[in-house]
């Protein structure tokens, strides 16, 4: 092109000998750099962090990886500020991790950051850096010494210490631990709570007024060094030897193990605690609650005060954790096992709550029997009565619960025995007979399908749990005398022998296949009212009297 320019003719050449040459401009010819790459908002070419990797097929890590890097997606960029990096946070300020630190090593930084105020760092990557102040180390290793003071000086400021004084910041010799204020607040809460009465004190008689049942609050006392042993386990802990299996054939008990002087004025009911039967609840006229311990001292461990008369019927819950005591003070409460708290109570119109059972399945659920011919059910998550069985004629005496806990069956003054659906207020089976005598106590047999009853006509009666609901005519156990008293019956756990005590202190135990009298003794002064066959062991049985005693049997 520029030679074309500068291209002219022989004439004009001619013509214009005297001009000078044009010049022409040289065209500018520009190159355009493509970059199909996108542009990223927010990024800095140097100043963006690196991450790790984790190739496909890995199996193996060699230290301990972040929980962000090993979620983080294969190809793309990090979406720290987007609905992934939300999900790794787990606090409100952040992101913390769990990591995998052998032992020893954490222990030996900690002590070396509690001694010198630096540890090694665990952060990923960082190979030998420490975290701390450097410059503090160093002064906390090379702490000062106190002057040795002045020889002439015995005592007081300058005083003399030679090579035994101590570093500046050390706090040896210095008094900690509560001041005296804390002391006295201490001391005064714990004579609050062990009352007049002291711990563990014995309750005493006067003028017929029980010492723990002047309308105190509900307080509980424990009998024991600790309540807690060298593992830090309760009471509540079942001994390893009563885990395994019942035993498969129970006998007839022909010793007598420990006796109990429990309560003054009588005790009304005992109770083994569920499926272990390692502790042993009583109840008596003085208005106490008592926890005994019955597999490896055989001693009292609990008392539990809060009724301000006599504790009529306990029961427990079916996990054991919690019971209930109904007393004639008109108030059902429930306890915790464990602790001895009481944790609710009830007084539903004043009456007097005769007995009271836990369902079977649900531990807040409570049906109470009362002296106003009322059964009332009890939730103790709103603490209020949320049903009403009305339909007997005289005070209710026992209720005992059947087909796993879907039917439960009355029995009253009235001579009468009532069936009910749990939850339906109308009874599903009347039992009134003119030569039917009253039944004030019922035991489960242990195979579900047979319920036994105190009759008052001095004998044991049978009655079927089925679909259809009627007495066992043919099975009946008699040669006791129980002369108006409701002597609590009990069937052992494997089903063979029915035991129960009479109005004059024996104890009688019958077959159930044949009802033939096996054995019986006099145990107690006064009436056996009440006898309990333990759960697991197999031929031990616990019976309390009106003598105020508890005695064990095997």
């Amino acid at each position: 092109m520029d030679a074309l320019n500068q291209y002219r003719s022989e004439s004009s050449a001619s013509e214009s000998d005297g001009e000078q040459p044009r010049k022409y401009a040289s065209p500018v010819v520009r190159q355009y750099k493509v970059d199909t790459a996108p542009d990223i908002t927010g990024y800095v070419p140097g100043q963006h962090e690196l991450t790790n990797y984790i190739a496909p097929g890995q199996n193996t890590m060699q230290y301990n990886m972040a929980y962000k890097d090993m979620v983080q997606p294969l190809v793309g960029p990090v979406d720290a500020e987007g609905d992934f990096g939300n999900k790794t946070r787990n606090l409100a300020s952040g992101t913390a991790e769990a990591q995998a630190v052998d032992e020893q090593t954490f222990r030996k930084q900690e002590r070396m950051f509690r001694q010198r105020g630096i540890a090694a760092d665990p952060s990923i990557g960082a190979s030998g850096a420490m975290v701390g102040t450097q410059d503090a180390a160093h002064n906390r290793s090379k702490r000062r010494r106190k002057a040795k003071g002045d020889v002439g000086v015995v005592s007081g400021e300058n005083a003399y210490q030679g090579p035994w004084a101590g570093f500046e910041d050390d706090t040896k010799g210095q008094v900690s631990g509560p001041t005296a204020e804390q002391l006295e607040e201490y001391e005064e809460r714990m004579r609050q709570q062990e009352g007049p009465a002291g711990p563990a004190g014995p309750s005493k008689k006067a003028k017929g007024v029980m010492a723990f049942t002047a309308g105190q609050e509900e307080r509980t006392l424990f009998h024991g060094k600790s309540e807690r042993d060298y593992q830090g386990r309760t009471y509540m802990h079942v001994p390893a030897e009563q885990r395994g299996e019942a035993a498969s054939k129970c006998f007839v008990p022909k010793r007598l193990v420990r006796e109990w002087k429990a309560h003054t004025g009588g005790v009304s009911a005992i109770r083994f605690i569920p499926e272990s039967g390692h502790l042993l609840l009583s109840s008596g006229m003085d208005g106490l609650v008592k926890l005994f311990d019955m597999q490896t001292s055989l001693q009292q461990v609990r008392t539990f005060i809060g009724h301000a008369k006599a504790v009529r019927d306990i029961s427990f819950a079916g996990d054991g954790r919690t019971f209930v005591s109904s007393s004639y003070d008109t108030f059902s409460k429930v306890w915790d096992t464990e602790t001895g708290a009481c944790k609710h109570r009830l007084a539903a119109g004043g009456a007097v709550p005769y007995v009271a059972r836990f369902h079977p399945d649900n531990p807040h659920a409570i049906i109470v029997g009362q002296g106003d011919r009322k059964i009332v059910e009890w939730d103790t998550r709103a603490n209020e009565v949320v049903q009403e069985y009305n339909q007997h004629q005289g005070a209710v005496n026992s209720l005992t619960f059947f087909d796993e806990g879907r039917r439960f069956v009355s029995t009253s003054d009235d001579k009468s025995m009532r069936v009910w659906e749990y939850g339906i207020p109308v009874p599903i089976k009347l039992v009134a007979d003119p030569a039917m005598h009253s039944v004030p106590a019922v035991a489960l047999h242990p195979g579900g399908r047979w319920l036994v009853g105190q009759s008052m006509d001095n004998r044991l009666v049978v009655y079927s749990s089925g679909d259809r609901f009627r007495p066992h005519r043919r099975k009946q156990f008699k040669g006791h005398s129980t002369a108006g008293f409701a002597c609590q019956p009990a069937v052992s756990h494997d089903g063979g022998i029915v035991v129960s005590g009479d109005a004059e202190g024996r104890v009688w135990c019958w077959d159930w296949q044949t009802a033939r009298i096996l054995d019986s003794w006099r145990a107690h002064s006064k009436v056996a009212i009440c006898a309990a066959w333990h759960p697991r062991e197999a031929s031990r049985v616990a019976t309390c009297s009106w003598d105020g005693t508890i005695k064990y049997w095997e």
